[in-house]
């Protein structure tokens, strides 16, 4: 196996961005997830194996300057498996004595209280998966503080933005009824401010921050385009689309039913909180220390509906491909669409397995096609 200089880990929606960001820069690049790339991408080798491997890890990362953590399981797996994936992380970068460059969220703040979210905010999670993040950030530290490895971290807001579909609130709920002129679907209130971070905009920023040896042992808030409310976004997608903006918002008692007999949904309730109170990421000490920028939102709406319409296909072609979506959801859970057109080839999250039957069968429920 030929040497690269950088290694992302997780073929994801933020691993690609990253390894885009990189071929534009013309740095070589290998990006290693569970089941390898489904379609190639012209500057990026892909290399498929379990990171969790020891032995694997090392043989992939030999060699790499800078590896990047873009790893992610399942939401209702995430305190049995991601601990595990970062530890694999670091574990790789030490032995390559590379820098370690991790995306990560800001789950571990708890609630914003009426407050934005600074790096200096305190851990104060009260939700299972901000209590699992908050762990994994203070191993992360402890290893760059005990010398085992250089850590560099990034922390973005909900995302959106190309190969999100399955994963982005301002995602499969929104823009493919947007393209068939149908009404999208948010949960939380929406007209609260809420901070979305453009994912091209956290492939470049990561590379930024892997770049800057001024940035290394330092959590960074990654910039994000300028803080509007849920309602205002959505609108912004239906103008991208040409189409009239028709907004419904799925009750919390839905959400509760159907959390139930859904455990996909059972873990998006328990993040609902962030959409039901202004929710504010401040990124300016990394754009004022570091020169990070992010893109203005209407060029990222317009950008991501862009991608969407372009591989967009009839509903009826794309219900033969059902069992390749699950449930919409908030950060790391997964969704899938209303209306007439739907995404081809929706991004793999790091080649772990998905929840296929049971996330179609949340989407039909929370759009009446079931009942409970």
């Amino acid at each position: 196996m030929h040497a690269v200089d950088h290694v992302v880990l997780g073929a994801g929606a933020v691993g690609m961005a990253v390894a885009e960001a990189l071929v534009r820069r013309g740095e070589s690049v290998r990006v290693v997830s569970r089941s390898g790339l489904r379609d190639p991408v012209n500057g990026v080798a892909s290399l498929a194996g379990n990171v969790t491997d020891p032995a694997f890890a090392e043989s992939a990362t030999r060699g790499a300057r800078v590896v990047y953590q873009a790893l992610n399981p399942p939401y209702h797996r995430w305190a049995q498996e991601f601990p595990g994936l970062q530890a694999a992380a670091i574990g790789a970068a030490q032995a390559a004595g590379a820098r370690l460059v991790v995306m990560d969220n800001v789950y571990m703040y708890g609630r914003a209280n009426g407050q934005p979210f600074t790096e200096e905010r305190a851990y104060d999670a009260h939700t299972r998966k901000g209590r699992v993040r908050a762990a994994m950030a203070r191993d992360l530290m402890a290893a760059h503080d005990a010398g085992r490895i250089q850590v560099t971290v990034g922390r973005a807001s909900d995302f959106f933005g190309p190969r999100a579909g399955e994963q982005s609130l301002i995602g499969d709920w929104v823009i493919p009824p947007a393209l068939a002129d149908k009404p999208a679907s948010v949960m939380g209130d929406p007209d609260m401010p809420h901070t979305y971070t453009f994912i091209p905009d956290i492939g470049e920023n990561l590379v930024g921050l892997g770049e800057r040896d001024d940035a290394v042992g330092h959590v960074w808030h990654l910039p994000s385009p300028e803080t509007r409310t849920t309602r205002d976004v959505v609108a912004l997608v239906y103008r991208a689309a040409g189409t009239r903006p028709r907004l419904k918002v799925t009750p919390a008692w839905q959400m509760r039913a159907l959390g139930l007999v859904n455990r996909t949904v059972r873990e998006i309730n328990e993040m609902r909180y962030e959409f039901d109170e202004p929710f504010i990421v401040d990124a300016s000490r990394a754009e004022t220390e570091l020169g990070l920028r992010a893109t203005p939102l209407a060029e990222a709406v317009e950008q991501t509906v862009r991608w969407y319409r372009a591989r967009a296909i009839p509903s009826s072609a794309a219900e033969q491909r059902r069992a390749e979506h699950v449930a919409p959801g908030v950060g790391r859970a997964p969704g899938s669409s209303t209306g007439a057109l739907r995404p081809v080839k929706p991004a793999r999250q790091e080649g772990l397995p998905r929840e296929a039957d049971e996330g179609t069968r949340t989407l039909d429920l929370l759009h009446g096609k079931q009942t409970l």
